[in-house]
């Protein structure tokens, strides 16, 4: 007898592990400053079934937590890290060269709130984080998948939305950017469909003006030069 096709579905995931060469510090950083600033193993993105993280003892204090999911090379997440010693951060990222890069900025800036996490965010926002024990979860520049069939694989979507209103703690906020139109108004779409859960920070429909607390990415500032548009939403949780 077959076995029910479902079975071997994968769930669609909202990135495509494109793994570049290491540089020898990006190499150094995984086996000296891993161990110290990492969170779990690295050579697998799905999180351990019945682990939860317990993000007090992680730091060593209760501080709010900040969490950014796809930070990239990180550059602007440990800029955010050492300008706001007061507040933790966790950063999640599943490219090794991105992960590598952003160990050796905590270690150049001697940051202590930083940690980092390779795995696959919706699982860590599911199964790895306690309830209502974030104070911010940002998203900045996660991929468009422009392309009208990949829809489906971006990251924001209903089910997402849920599970952020399961992490963040009530008056906590969820801020995502992105420099794709199509994009800002699939997620502005998204988010004012969940207004019993989130609520626009800036007033229905409207996009934020960039916080002075969100750096500008070398990414961003050239788009600014050729003429492109970035817009920021930040929702509040109810």
């Amino acid at each position: 007898m077959n076995e029910p096709l479902t079975r071997h579905l994968r769930p669609i995931r909202s990135f495509v592990l494109r793994e570049g060469r290491l540089t020898p510090g990006q190499q150094r950083a995984f086996d000296e400053l891993w161990p110290r600033f990492g969170i779990g193993v690295d050579d697998d993105l799905d999180w351990p079934e019945g682990q939860t993280l317990d993000l007090p003892s992680l730091f060593g204090n209760d501080h709010p937590v900040t969490l950014e999911i796809g930070f990239g090379n990180g550059d602007s997440l440990a800029e955010m890290a050492a300008a706001a010693p007061e507040r933790n951060f966790v950063g999640i990222e599943v490219h090794r060269p991105g992960v590598g890069h952003l160990l050796i900025k905590i270690e150049e800036l001697g940051l202590t709130n930083l940690r980092v996490i390779r795995k696959d965010a919706v699982q860590v926002l599911k199964t790895a984080l306690p309830a209502a024990s974030l104070d911010r979860v940002q998203l900045f520049f996660p991929d468009p998948w422009h392309k009208k069939r990949h829809h489906k694989r971006r990251i924001l979507q209903p089910d997402f939305v849920e599970l952020l209103a399961r992490v963040i703690r009530p008056g906590g906020h969820f801020h995502a950017a992105t420099d794709w139109q199509n994009y800002a108004e699939h997620m502005m779409a998204v988010l004012s469909t969940t207004s019993e859960l989130f609520e626009n920070s800036a007033g229905p429909g409207n996009y934020t003006p960039r916080p002075d607390d969100r750096p500008l990415t070398k990414f961003e500032q050239r788009g600014h030069r050729l003429g492109h548009g970035v817009w920021d939403l930040i929702f509040k949780r109810r």
